[in-house]
């Protein structure tokens, strides 16, 4: 079999979320099943470390799809082209766009739809496509897999899918996460908090992070403080809003705010193994990998209850109201001054982590794909899906 996949992600020193989920995931698949061809399908020139075995072929596409015009000409006529030219049998796309002018059997990967939720959140124009082409991605996909059984629900309530169609294929985390030495956790947080203990939040600064209620948050909890305790926060400010930016600047303690931009990959353990806590209250998740990887540390995480957070934290972490700051206020000083809290939730986080690896990813993947694939081989003449009303609203 030809499987064609979207890899537009696979970007070198700046891999995010869906990123790692691609990368993890089709190492793992590449590697595991010689008998099938990969395409990879990139809209830049690529990392020679993408390509994972010899059965995987490269192939640049125009443009860089980087804007919602740019999505629709890449995947609804370069994509189009490309699967034609190459012949290929299947298409795999991990973040979940797919080109709905061509037959071929194809494999979406929703990672979650906050745009559904919470519109308002995204650029005019980005939220337009979402909400226009998702919904009929979803009915042009063979199979969907999702990384919950939070975002399984909600594709089938949001668009009416069958729930049988859907695989959930949770993520993993890094193996590098691991816990730190005391002499490490020192040296960091002499890099970064000059020498003080910190809470640390990761991930895009974007509003459904929910910075806003963190930042309140935090200032609650500095109220009694008496350890010089600071927040560390990485990620890019790309979605950096005006009122993010307006409960900063009316932070009391925002003195105790440290920004360390995008940290690099070695860097993120020893950040994350030597934190107080995680602090991950957005309101919004399909997954939340973070969580695992702070469970991973064996650092303590404080997380929301909606969602998908409860379902991937279970017992291990404290569940908080993202929407109530004080709520986030009282988790945190209770890790900051409960030894045996913190210990115990080291202790049930390592359990926790061992459920979410991403070996187990991979093959859940795979099976995902097999579903597609078997009635392929079986009926030779049904290659591809046709889907005559795929361009309809």
């Amino acid at each position: 079999m030809k499987i064609a996949v979207n890899t537009r992600l696979l970007i070198h020193g700046r891999l995010e979320g869906i990123g790692w989920f691609s990368y993890e995931n089709l190492k793992r698949i590449t590697r595991s099943h010689p008998e099938h061809t990969f395409i990879f399908i990139f809209d830049r020139p690529w990392h020679p470390e993408f390509v994972f075995s010899d059965n995987v072929k490269p192939v640049v596409i125009w443009p860089p799809a980087r804007h919602p015009l740019l999505y629709f000409i890449w995947f609804e006529i370069s994509v189009r082209i490309l699967l034609k030219k190459e012949k290929a049998d299947i298409f795999l796309s991990p973040d979940g766009y797919l080109s709905l002018g061509t037959k071929i059997s194809s494999i979406a990967v929703f990672h979650d739809l906050n745009f559904e939720h919470y519109p308002a959140d995204l650029p005019v124009t980005e939220r337009f496509y979402y909400r226009t082409f998702f919904r009929r991605y979803a009915r042009k996909a063979s199979r969907i897999a999702t990384v919950s059984e939070f975002s399984k629900s909600d594709i089938v309530k949001q668009y009416a899918v069958d729930p049988k169609k859907i695989t959930v294929v949770y993520n993993g985390a890094n193996e590098s996460y691991a816990p730190v030495s005391a002499e490490t956790s020192a040296a960091t947080r002499d890099r970064f908090t000059g020498g003080r203990p910190y809470f640390f939040f990761v991930g895009a600064l974007h509003p459904r992070k929910n910075l806003v209620n963190l930042f309140r948050a935090f200032d609650l909890f500095k109220e009694t403080d008496h350890n010089d305790t600071v927040l560390l926060i990485a990620g890019a400010r790309k979605w950096w809003t005006g009122e993010i930016a307006e409960v900063y600047d009316q932070m009391k303690f925002r003195k105790n705010v440290v920004f360390a931009g995008r940290l690099e990959s070695g860097d993120m353990r020893s950040v994350m193994g030597s934190a107080i806590a995680l602090t991950y209250v957005s309101y919004f998740e399909g997954f939340g990998i973070p969580i695992v990887e702070a469970f991973r540390c064996g650092t303590p995480v404080i997380t929301s209850n909606v969602t998908s957070m409860p379902e991937i934290a279970g017992d291990a972490a404290l569940l908080v109201n993202p929407f109530e700051p004080a709520d986030i206020a009282a988790a945190m000083k209770s890790i900051a001054v409960n030894t045996e809290l913190r210990e115990l939730l080291t202790t049930k986080g390592g359990q926790r982590a061992a459920v979410f690896t991403w070996d187990k990813s991979a093959e859940r993947l795979w099976n995902c794909i097999e579903q597609v694939i078997k009635p392929m081989q079986q009926s030779p003449a049904g290659q591809g899906s046709p889907d005559s009303q795929a361009l309809q609203p």
